[in-house]
């Protein structure tokens, strides 16, 4: 059973209402989050998917970096799924702006190719159980290295890492907002309590 919790959902870009709406399917208490006096009294975070080149931009112009790095360091848990994964890396390849530099991955945007591109598949993901979790691929990031403290909890075919999780931080490189299957954000929530 999840306990309800306070979990910040950032809200500049992106899709945060479809994480707000699966944290409400959990029972937790979604929050929108858009300034650094909104991410007071949080159990955890989520930076959704979106444009990351705006996103980073807004985080910067609304002052989220420093806060939330703070936060992070502190052990707030975090989740990022597709350009969230991106911003929360240590390094963005291909990204000019700042990211929180937090997760200690080399990632390349929109690696997978285009919008066209798009795709869905059935991920074997073993932290999750034995069903294969609905994958929902949409201009995805590659991870292309992996720091010595960040666990591949799931790759695709081909090998590339695709849900990883350092310590508090949590990040997948698709959208689990957009599947019905709730099982990666309770992973997520189960976390607050580790």
């Amino acid at each position: 059973m999840v306990v309800a919790k306070k979990i910040g959902v950032l809200a500049l870009q992106g899709d945060f209402q479809e994480h707000l709406q699966v944290l409400e399917r959990l029972k937790a208490e979604g929050r929108e989050v858009r300034l650094p006096r909104e991410l007071e009294g949080l159990d955890a975070i989520i930076i959704p998917g979106g444009e990351s080149t705006t996103i980073s931009r807004l985080m910067a112009d609304f002052a989220l970096l420093e806060p939330l790095r703070k936060l992070v360091g502190e052990g707030l848990p975090l989740l990022g799924t597709c350009a969230g994964l991106i911003l929360m890396a240590r390094k963005a390849t291909d990204l000019a702006l700042e990211t929180l530099r937090v997760l200690d991955i080399e990632v390349k945007r929109n690696a997978f190719g285009r919008q066209v591109d798009s795709f869905e598949t059935e991920l074997a993901i073993p932290a999750l159980g034995d069903a294969p979790f609905p994958a929902v691929f949409i201009r995805a990031p590659i991870i292309e290295r992996l720091g010595p403290g960040v666990e591949a909890l799931a790759r695709l075919p081909e090998g590339w890492p695709v849900v990883i999780r350092q310590k508090n931080l949590l990040a997948c490189a698709f959208h689990p907002e957009l599947s019905r299957d709730l099982r990666l954000h309770a992973y997520f929530l189960s976390m607050l309590s580790q």
